[in-house]
């Protein structure tokens, strides 16, 4: 659950940035995209590392 949320913050964030700048579609989706994924990836860690301290906490 933590990672579906922070995808899709990632992709507003990353497509209010590109929309910022001026960009044009491509660029925004782009950006939605790369930042969806940057953040999913730091979700996951920050969900294994909570799960690890509930294990063995």
């Amino acid at each position: 659950m933590i990672i579906l949320i922070a995808a899709l913050a990632g992709a507003a964030l990353g497509a209010f940035q590109a929309r910022r700048r001026k960009g044009r579609v491509a660029d925004i989706i782009q950006y939605a995209v790369v930042y969806a994924m940057i953040f999913a990836v730091g979700a996951l860690f920050v969900t294994l590392l909570i799960d690890r301290q509930m294990r063995f906490g």
